[in-house]
């Protein structure tokens, strides 16, 4: 897993392979899950906190993450993304404050510029009271020596949603009803005081009593663990820990392309816009942020996951559908009551890596090869692949796409801009391809590698893929028994 540091993904995967080991032997209990914390802070001095009481704190958080529940003790939150408050430290908790290149000067033009009252002069140099400040930032623009400074906290910078804010005590707080679950404040906190709900324990628990457990593999997968180990070694890694088999998620890409294509048509039939439907994080945007594109311009079509999984439980009900992948929102789809028929589990690289570690499983080269997907449907990992594919399905099915205009949007500013301009009537673009991760899938916050060293590993796996066609491919498959549509429903004939 990729992350700033290092120090926290160790912490992590020490963690949650302790809690997976104990889960296979069937000893996940509170003493053994105590030893856990002692043996990661055995005192009597800490080891990388103020106190080893605070360590241990933050490992019991850790353990509670990774059986699935919230850090904190007695709260049950639904959001998958959830704070470690003893984690959460040494920010400063507001936005502006005075340098020491304050020069004291005669004009304070800072404080004549503050409309609140927040800014009164110290001993040495001018101060910012936190309660009366509301971040407007004129006081910073207006010093003539840039001595007050902006300075936000990482994991607020980098929502794109403006989910996070900080109680009292400047402890950071989620909004549920604004969060998109993508994650990107996880993997930016340099104290690792966000973390994600994991489903590991559940997956094993289903494994142990013999449940046919289906792993379904994201198209980022092929190029996260090097140019030798494509999908089939993958899938033999996977059969070995206990899963019964492993389909490929860019199956479901080909099946969405095609379902989206056949609304694009339509759409653009009526002069009507509209937006894909796979990226989890940028459908839960449209939800919360733009309801009404939300209802009129989102594709009614499901995810590539969650066609995978219905085409699986069509052949077999009783199975238990997981997804592995870099996406931390998958795993808020998979609990998302607005998706009928949601696949069982949503875990990440780390995750998955964490319980090959626990049964000292490898991923190695193996002879055989493997392919469910056209190279279309291995393609929605990056930016462009999901419009692309579209585009493709179209022209299979006999339309002229000559003269459509589509925008890629990758990145949550990218995605919330173009949202404004089609919610302003003024978006140019026929049809908006929305990926809140900077270079799609394979730019997602739990990579297992940095995006240039998947790429580059990817295109030589990639290129020992047929060259099948989407609609080819999908003859094979009884694309007549399940349902593509969000709601379960089936469109008439």
């Amino acid at each position: 897993m990729i992350t700033n540091d290092k120090g926290i993904v160790e912490l992590k995967h020490h963690v949650l392979r302790e809690v997976c080991r104990l889960a296979w032997e069937d000893r996940l209990t509170a003493d053994e899950t105590e030893k856990i914390v002692y043996d990661i802070s055995p005192g009597p001095k800490p080891s990388y906190r103020c106190c080893v009481y605070k360590e241990r704190e933050i490992v019991r958080g850790r353990i509670r993450l990774a059986m699935g529940q919230d850090p904190e003790p007695g709260k049950t939150g639904k959001n998958v993304v959830a704070v470690i408050p003893a984690a959460c430290d040494d920010c400063p908790i507001q936005d502006y404050f005075v340098s020491d290149i304050c020069r004291f000067c005669l004009g304070k033009a800072c404080l004549n510029a503050c409309r609140f009252g927040a800014i009164s002069p110290g001993d040495t140099k001018m101060k910012i009271d936190p309660n009366k400040c509301k971040s407007c930032g004129l006081c910073a623009k207006s010093c003539p020596y840039g001595a007050i400074i902006h300075q936000e906290r990482p994991c607020k910078k980098v929502c794109p949603v403006g989910a996070i804010s900080y109680d009292e005590g400047g402890v950071c707080v989620i909004d549920e009803n604004k969060c998109i679950h993508c994650g990107h404040c996880i993997h930016n906190c340099p104290f690792g005081a966000i973390g994600s709900k994991i489903y590991a324990v559940d997956v094993i628990r289903a494994i142990r009593e013999r449940k046919r457990v289906i792993a379904m593999c994201a198209p980022a997968t092929e190029g996260q663990f090097g140019a030798e180990i494509g999908m089939a070694a993958i899938r033999a890694a996977l059969k070995k820990l206990g899963f019964a088999e492993m389909v490929e998620v860019g199956l479901g890409g080909d099946m969405t392309a095609a379902c989206e294509a056949a609304e694009w048509i339509e759409a653009r039939k009526e002069g009507r816009k509209m937006t894909t439907s796979c990226c989890p994080a940028f459908i839960t945007m449209l939800r919360r942020h733009f309801p009404k594109i939300y209802e009129d311009n989102k594709s009614a079509t499901v995810s590539p996951m969650v066609a995978v999984s219905r085409y699986l439980k069509y052949l077999d009900p009783d199975c238990v559908t997981v997804f592995i992948g870099p996406c931390i929102a998958k795993k808020g789809e998979t609990l998302n009551e607005f998706i009928a028929d949601r696949p069982d589990y949503a875990l990440t690289y780390g995750e998955i890596v964490a319980m090959l570690d626990s049964r000292g499983v490898e991923i190695v080269p193996v002879e055989e090869d493997y392919q469910e997907a056209s190279l279309f449907g291995k393609r929605f990992a990056a930016s462009g692949g999901v419009a692309g594919a579209v585009m493709e399905a179209m022209e299979e099915m006999g339309e002229n796409t000559e003269g459509i205009r589509l925008m890629t949007c990758a990145g949550g500013e990218e995605c919330k801009k173009a949202m404004m301009l089609l919610k302003a009537g003024k978006l140019e673009a026929d049809f908006v391809e929305g990926m809140i991760c900077p270079g799609g899938c394979m730019g997602g916050p739990s990579k297992h590698q940095a995006e240039t060293l998947v790429i580059r590993a990817r295109t030589g796996l990639l290129a020992k893929a047929d060259g099948r066609k989407i609609l080819e491919n999908l003859k094979n498959y009884p694309m007549d028994k399940f349902s593509m549509l969000r709601d379960g429903s089936r469109p008439e004939k």
